[in-house]
């Protein structure tokens, strides 16, 4: 979720499935070993991840979402959502320092929540089954990275608030009959303070009047509710159903813009109030997610996992130093270079110094990988020859499309360099070449490259990190990696 005060254009979703979608599924997995469910400890809570592009999400009520039309739609929407949301982070990207401190993890017990794929609106690439309230309701909620909010459509003071869709039984959240749910006052240091960032509303209109807040999305979308604090119900990986309280979420009940076909946000940035955060602090300080090929069969399932990986199964997880605090709500990690067949590239120190306007960050709600342009053009430099033997075509879908495709007659993947992400830590992440040399559409590829203008930052898409299990260390600030098939059980 992109919450400030711009208006640049319109925001749709990307093709992949978050890291977060935290945005990626595959057949061909000859290049990773095998992760099973086994992995995961009993006691850890999983959230199945549904890809936007997914059959299955097209069936769930109160959502129209599903597969497109043609791969060449598919791809129409990812990029038309990644040239949002990048202009979304790009103005949101201003360093700052640390404002709260992750604290020592409190247990080893683990959640997993299934995740998939989200709407057209740039923020978020997957949507996960989430109860909220006590007795609990449950919402198909976008699961995003870039988002600290948590909020849904909901029915508070306003006594004709989607009204349509309470006569159709559509999920609408009543925060009036839950008993947990607590408002927070709009005269309280966390509404003028803490929440400024989310666009609280300073006004109080009585003493006894709740926080409201404004949010203004880049697509022109607007949100307005107030915020509250409720409790959340996770199912752990054993079977018990666990309660998560005092989650603070936000109670939308005015929406002008693209909310249409989803029930709310699930907040997975990096912020003291964020679900992720909280969630993380209950299950050991820890989520992680693993993708897989968006182009997988439908029957694979992802999942967004809180609580300790055991890695036992995998090959050597590697883990580089995570940024937290530094450009919330993102995850941003220290790349040092790029590689082609070995042969590290001529790419300036200063496009990864954070500090100087540019830098990496890890995102699960862009699908193409957004190289500012001293990389970019190094990169593409270095795959000329390799594409020049097959024909170069155009994808026609719009500005912003991917700059290389070429027709795929007589191609192999032998026949493209090995592309590695160095860390200044030194950890690889050596992505298999189906995730940059992807499938755009029918007797096309293209390079998963899209330049973006310096200064700025460079973005790691959902497409290059699938087959790969992603731990995210919130309490010692680290991020983990290792190849994957991402074969869990359903």
């Amino acid at each position: 979720m992109f919450c400030f005060r711009f208006h640049p254009s319109k925001m749709e979703s990307s093709i992949i499935f978050i890291f977060l979608s935290l945005s990626l599924f595959s057949n061909n997995c000859n290049f990773f070993s095998q992760v099973h469910a086994s992995k995961y400890n009993h006691g850890k809570v999983k959230f199945k991840l549904i890809h936007r592009h997914s059959p299955k999400l097209g069936k769930m009520s109160g959502t129209t979402l599903g597969p497109p039309s043609s791969s060449r739609e598919r791809i129409k929407q990812l990029i038309h959502s990644d040239t949002a949301r990048l202009r979304a982070i790009s103005h949101r990207l201003v360093p700052r320092r640390k404002n709260f401190q992750v604290e020592t993890l409190r247990s080893s017990n683990l959640v997993e929540l299934p995740m998939r794929s989200a709407a057209d609106i740039g923020t978020g690439q997957y949507f996960v089954s989430f109860r909220i309230g006590s007795p609990p309701r449950k919402f198909i909620m976008i699961a995003d990275t870039g988002s600290t909010v948590t909020w849904m459509k909901c029915k508070y003071k306003c006594k004709t608030c989607f009204d349509d869709r309470i006569h159709h039984h559509e999920r609408i959240f009543n925060p009036k009959t839950s008993r947990t749910f607590i408002p927070i006052p709009c005269f309280s240091s966390m509404c003028k303070q803490d929440l400024a960032r989310s666009f609280s509303l300073q006004k109080c209109h009585r003493s006894t009047s709740p926080c409201a807040y404004d949010f203004r999305y880049s697509d022109g979308t607007k949100v307005l509710g107030i915020f509250g604090n409720d409790t959340v119900i996770v199912r752990l990986t054993n079977g018990k159903k666990i309660k998560v309280p005092d989650v603070m979420i936000g109670c939308s009940e005015t929406i002008f813009g693209n909310f249409h076909d989803i029930d709310g946000v699930m907040g997975l940035g990096f912020d003291q109030h964020s679900f992720a955060v909280k969630a993380a602090e209950k299950f050991g300080n820890k989520f992680s997610y693993c993708l897989v090929d968006h182009l997988s069969p439908s029957d694979l399932v992802n999942f967004l996992v809180f609580g300790e990986v055991d890695d036992s199964t995998l090959p050597e997880m590697q883990y580089t130093e995570l940024f937290l605090g530094i450009v919330n709500p993102y995850y941003a990690v220290n790349v040092s270079g790029i590689s082609i067949d070995g042969e590290m590239l001529a790419i300036p120190s200063y496009a990864w110094d954070l500090k100087s306007g540019g830098g990496f960050i890890v995102d699960s709600g862009s699908s193409l990988t957004h190289l500012v342009e001293p990389v970019f053009n190094q990169v593409i430099a270095a795959f000329q020859a390799p594409i020049s033997k097959f024909k170069k075509l155009s994808l026609s879908v719009g500005p912003s499309e991917p700059e290389y495709c070429f027709g795929d007659v007589g191609y192999k993947e032998s026949l493209m360099p090995k592309l590695e992400v160095h860390f200044a830590d030194g950890a690889k992440l050596t992505p298999p070449v189906k995730s940059y040399v992807i499938d755009a559409a029918e007797g096309i590829k293209c390079l998963g490259f899209v330049p973006t203008r310096w200064p700025g930052p460079s973005v790691i898409g959902n497409i290059l990190q699938q087959n790969h299990l992603w731990e995210f260390d919130l309490l010692n600030g680290k991020l983990g990696f290792a190849p994957s098939s991402c074969t869990f059980d359903d």
